[in-house]
């Protein structure tokens, strides 16, 4: 598919006046362009040819239909705001918000067009010059107060524990008198994972040796719905890495790595978070900063663009980014020293899931399988589409749900077609999102983080 600049004509939410006016160089009233700070570089958007090799990877392509809703026509309306051509309306607004982010088109493209670094510029650019309706501006402020702060979910977990354990998670959800409230909401809602005794405290140490002889001095990050909800994963991770000679250092002070606000342009929280997880781990004289959740993973890779205007920390920020590994990234690259066996007496036949921040953004995808197949019986499936988003991309599924939902139905229908009697999958919000799709599709398949896998083959432990 090619389309040139003269053959594509989009829909810039502008009606004839407007557009006539906008021809003439000037912007409707109540209208605004990109401000002067770090709007969408020109010599990035310059950098397309159009040629619609992003378009068929793109999800939200795929489900809208629509060419505004693909990389290629959101570089056109990003010329046409920075040319002064349209404005930053409602209707631009809309056509940015359903971009999951999921840098799948950055894979695709031949031309190295950094998509992921354009939209990243407008993120920003949209929450200081677009004033949201009063729903999406209050959902957006309960996600961003909420989530990023583990000490805070921790205070809703009583309720929450209450209000599953008396059934009224599963009255709610049936009777679908939330959705009618708030599809965000009811999104919120349905992706709850169940509240446990585990959730409710961390359960690690701020120091665990080495098991046998020491090979490497690693500090880890906990996350924030990672420690709450998925506590297990951490502990896990800290087993294996103990096993294979690294002795860990775990900050108490750490908090959220910042991805949350970053993908969504919420610059000044992103950046204070930043700076608390860099000084979280000052001092810890490690050798590597290990993550085991993919989007986490990749915005801690970014910490240096993230705070390169700060002269206190760019530095800082930049030598912190240099020592995070995705934990199956490192293992790999220094080798298991201990020993793997049989997670069950038959084959375990498994399908490996691709998340996008580890696949696309930090160009993961050949460790996780060389990890997993490492175990003995375990035979690995590829799925068909594997490259396809789930729908989950941080906080989407909460903002955009119904254009989540149809993707996770797609990831988890082609998960079930391998055949595979587990899922393995290495971040949180996958998991959520796909144990969602296949609930609703009545599937019962086991899914677990690969480390957990692992963590189970060198106990001896059984499925």
């Amino acid at each position: 598919m090619s389309t040139t600049n003269s053959s594509l004509k989009l829909n810039t939410g502008l009606d004839s006046n407007q557009e006539s006016a906008s021809h003439e160089g000037v912007l409707p009233f109540g209208d605004l362009p990109f401000d002067s700070t770090e709007p969408p570089a020109q010599s990035l958007i310059d950098a397309c040819v159009h040629c619609g090799f992003c378009l068929p990877t793109c999800p939200s392509y795929r489900v809208l239909g629509k060419e505004n809703d693909s990389p290629r026509g959101r570089i056109y309306l990003m010329d046409a705001i920075n040319k002064g051509e349209a404005p930053l309306s409602p209707t631009s607004v809309k056509h940015f918000d359903s971009c999951l982010g999921c840098l799948a088109c950055t894979t695709a493209c031949p031309s190295g067009v950094k998509y992921d670094q354009l939209i990243a510029s407008v993120r920003p650019q949209i929450q200081r010059n677009h004033v949201r309706p009063w729903p999406q501006k209050a959902i957006r402020q309960l996600i961003f107060a909420l989530f990023p702060y583990p000490d805070r979910i921790r205070l809703l977990l009583a309720p929450l524990a209450l209000y599953q354990t008396l059934g009224l998670s599963k009255l709610i959800q049936s009777s679908g008198l939330l959705q009618r409230l708030s599809p965000n909401l009811a999104a919120m809602e349905s992706l709850l994972p169940p509240v446990t005794p585990s959730c409710f405290a961390d359960n690690l140490p701020d120091f665990i040796p080495a098991q046998g002889e020491k090979r490497y001095r690693v500090g880890m990050i906990l996350g924030c719905v990672q420690r709450v909800f998925f506590s297990d994963v951490n502990a896990a991770t800290a087993r294996v890495l103990s096993a294979n000679g690294c002795e860990i250092v775990v900050p108490k002070s750490q908090g959220c790595c910042s991805a949350l606000p970053a993908h969504q342009g919420e610059t000044q929280q992103a950046q204070a978070l930043a700076r608390q997880m860099i000084d979280s781990f000052e001092n810890t004289d490690v050798d590597y900063i290990i993550i085991n959740a993919a989007g986490c993973g990749h915005t801690l890779k970014e910490y240096g663009h993230i705070l390169a205007d700060d002269p206190d920390y760019a530095q800082k920020a930049q030598a912190f980014a240099d020592k995070v590994r995705d934990v199956q990234e490192f293992l790999v690259d220094v080798g298991l020293s201990a020993p793997l066996h049989p997670l069950q007496a038959d084959p375990l036949v498994t399908v490996y899931q691709d998340a996008c921040h580890l696949l696309h953004g930090q160009k993961i995808s050949r460790q996780p399988r060389q990890l997993l197949t490492q175990i003995p019986g375990l035979t690995l499936k590829e799925p068909m589409d594997a490259a396809l988003c789930c729908g989950s991309a941080g906080v989407y599924n909460m903002l955009q749900p119904e254009i989540a939902a149809e993707l996770g139905q797609m990831k988890s229908t082609s998960l079930v077609k391998t055949g595979a009697t587990l899922i393995a999958s290495s971040n949180p919000g996958c998991s959520l999102q796909i144990k969602q799709a296949l609930e609703k599709q009545g599937e019962t398949i086991r899914l677990q983080h690969p480390i957990q896998l692992l963590d189970k083959s060198i106990r001896g432990e059984k499925l």
